[in-house]
């Protein structure tokens, strides 16, 4: 896997952004406005940033050594996956679809209706 095919993941998300609000190698994919990965550009190792879950969040990083709680993130609820062929691909999308419904659920029901609607 490589950085254009985890780009296409994040941007297969239905009403996905791309956006870069903190410098220009920190790519940051949205929903409603909301974060739900953060790929930086300048990373040695490839890897990504999402939410999760607060209980599945350290199941995850004791079930692969690839996952790690996010630096510079709230480590409850945010890891970080090494894409170094320890996780498949299709795992890596369903982390990535289990973020998206992470943010989902916490915003209001108004947006959330509105998202199921886009």
């Amino acid at each position: 896997m490589n950085v254009e095919e985890l780009y296409e993941i994040c941007m297969s998300i239905k009403g996905a952004e791309d956006t870069f609000p903190f410098d220009d190698v920190s790519l940051v994919f949205k929903v409603m406005g909301k974060m739900f990965a953060l790929l930086p550009l300048d990373a040695d190792s490839l890897q990504i940033t999402l939410k999760c879950d607060p209980d599945v969040a350290v199941e995850l990083r004791e079930q692969y050594t690839c996952v790690e709680a996010a630096y510079h993130f709230n480590k409850k609820y945010w890891n970080t996956i090494y894409v170094n062929g320890t996780m498949s691909k299709e795992e890596i999308v369903r982390w990535v679809n289990h973020s998206v419904a992470e943010v989902i659920k916490k915003l209001p029901k108004n947006q959330q209706l509105e998202y199921e609607h886009l």
